[in-house]
């Protein structure tokens, strides 16, 4: 599986972006697909994530974006969004997608076999 991420790039507080995860290759391997992001010194963190083929979905959320972010998926382009609203300059980072092949939910980045390659956003405040 392969995984390119797009949409980062510079916001001001309040504002709003859309980040998106394509898949290629063996999709249906997919359990789940997530975002993550990194600033530097600090470790990968979970964002947001999504099964990718249970219906109906089940979503999980960081507390830090609960309420302002939303992840979903569109199957027929093998594609996984992340609406971002009510961006802060703390939500500043790359953001990586990845996705999980086995079942069981985690929200630890090491777990997933998966990841794309990041994409930076930047909220100036």
């Amino acid at each position: 599986v392969q995984l390119q991420a797009s949409g980062g790039g510079l916001a001001q507080a309040g504002s709003s972006l859309r980040l998106s995860c394509t898949a290629s290759g063996f999709v249906s391997s997919m359990y789940i697909v997530a975002w993550f992001r990194q600033v530097p010194g600090k470790e990968r963190e979970f964002v947001a994530g999504i099964t990718w083929s249970a219906n109906p979905d089940y979503e999980e959320y960081a507390d830090s974006v609960r309420g302002r972010f939303t992840i979903s998926r569109d199957n027929t382009k093998s594609t996984v969004l992340l609406q971002m609203n009510s961006l802060k300059p703390e939500d500043t980072a790359v953001y990586y997608c990845a996705a999980r092949r086995g079942y069981g939910w985690t929200q630890k980045f090491r777990q997933y076999d998966y990841e794309g390659q990041g994409t930076l956003v930047t909220v100036s405040s």
